[in-house]
Order: structure tokens, then C-alpha cells, then sequence
């Protein structure tokens, strides 16, 4: 089973309306919410986008150079989903996912997917040649992704944590950073592989939590923030 059906697969049973991903950027003042069932489509357009477009199978190594953001969500979980190993180094990758305003991050790489990163999901503009445009292209792919290729629990999964020892890692520091079940988990954590990810992303997924993460943090309203979110753990 892969990471990705190991973490919203239980979340899913316990009712996929509930918000998973709440994502503001107070330079901007943007604030999105996505359900567990919004989530998951995303993470199945992506994975049907790898597999359909790229012929990516388990294990092929694929950079995600991403800051917090709720698309960097879509990206690792579609990834995973199709069992891709996910690395810092583009050299080699079979896809690069970097941010459009840093193309040459994924030099190397076989393909380069630009992400707009933008608060409501628009496409980017002016990409040169031979550069895919992730919002863009994954839209047409379906919401339901069923692996073509079974994941292994030891397949790698995240630099040199396979599958069963990524689970095991958010699982642990989840108890370790006293998130439970239903928690609002108010975070301002970079997500930096591997540790930035396990404790900012996958130990509330894992936890079956909801995630509340501010990118560009304003102190003033973060205090704000902990109580119009109803906020129970707080990782700032």
C-alpha cells in the first residue's frame, strides 16, 4: 500500500466533506480551504498525470522542490500514490515539480512541471518550451487514481525512508508533537525534506488531523488565527 492510501484512506472513511488543508499567505492576504475529498482529487489528478503522461512507475525518483503550499500537498500525494520516490536532487529525476519563478531548480530532471503556487490554482503564463504547467495539464486527468503497479512497503518513498518507514516516522512524531485524532493543527513549519515534511504535512495526515498552515506569517494575526480556527495544536 502506498503512502498515499495509508493516509487518506482512513481519513476518507471518516468523512471526506471535513477541511484537511487550510492555506494562508499573509503577504498576500490569500486563505483557501480543502476538503479531505478536494485533497484527494487533487493527488489523483496528479498521479494519473504522472502515470498517463509520463509512464511513471514505482520507484522512479521524482524532485519536489516546493515550499508549504496547499498544491505541494497534490504534489507529494499524487506522487506517492503511484509509488514514486520522492528526492532532493533533480539530476536524473523522472519529473521535477519547482516552483515557476525557479525553473532552473529542476535542471536534470526529464521533465520539468512548473507550479504557480497560486492561492486559487491558476495557470502560468509564458512558460518556456518543453516545460509542463502542472495546474494546467493535470485538470483534465480524473479525480479517482487506481495503481496500474502495487507500492511495497519497502519501496522507497522519501530519500532513504522506504514506504512502511515514512509511515512509521509521521506516526511517531505525531505522538511525539501530541497531535490526535480531529486536532486543528495551526503550523508555520517549511516544509524541507525529510523532516520539514514528516513534522508540517504527514504527522497531521497521519494523526487524521486538520492542517492550518500560514505561509509569510504575520504575528499579529496568528494570535488571531488560533482562535478564529479553533486551533488545538500549535506548531509555530
Amino acid at each position: 500500500m502506498s503512502v498515499t492510501q495509508a493516509l487518506l484512506g482512513p481519513l476518507l472513511a471518516g468523512g471526506a466533506p471535513k477541511p484537511l488543508i487550510t492555506h494562508y499567505d499573509d503577504a498576500t492576504g490569500a486563505r483557501i480551504e480543502l476538503s479531505r475529498a478536494t485533497t484527494a482529487n487533487w493527488a489523483a489528478k496528479t498521479a494519473n498525470w504522472l502515470v498517463d503522461e509520463l509512464d511513471l512507475e514505482p520507484g522512479a525518483p521524482v524532485l519536489v522542490a516546493l515550499p508549504a503550499h496547499w498544491q505541494t500537498v497534490g504534489v507529494l500525494l499524487g506522487a506517492w500514490w503511484c509509488g514514486a520516490h520522492i528526492t532532493d536532487d533533480p539530476q536524473g529525476a523522472e519529473v521535477a515539480f519547482v516552483p515557476a519563478s525557479d525553473l532552473d531548480s529542476g535542471k536534470g530532471a526529464h521533465t520539468i512541471a512548473a507550479v504557480g503556487l497560486d492561492a486559487l490554482g491558476a495557470p502560468v503564463r509564458g512558460l518556456p518550451g518543453g516545460v509542463a504547467d502542472y495546474v494546467s495539464d493535470i485538470r483534465v486527468h480524473g479525480d479517482d487514481f487506481s495503481p496500474l503497479s502495487p507500492v511495497g512497503g519497502d519501496d522507497p518513498a522519501l530519500l532513504d525512508l522506504s514506504v512502511e518507514d515514512l509511515l512509521a516516522e509521521a506516526r511517531l512524531r505525531a505522538d511525539a508533537l501530541h497531535i490526535g485524532r480531529d486536532d486543528r493543527v495551526l503550523s508555520t513549519l517549511e516544509w524541507h525534506l525529510p523532516g520539514g515534511v514528516v513534522d508540517g504535512l504527514l504527522t497531521v495526515l497521519s494523526a487524521r488531523a486538520s492542517l492550518v498552515h500560514c505561509t509569510n506569517p504575520d504575528p499579529q494575526k496568528l494570535e488571531q488565527r488560533r482562535a478564529d480556527e479553533r486551533i488545538t495544536v500549535d506548531l509555530t
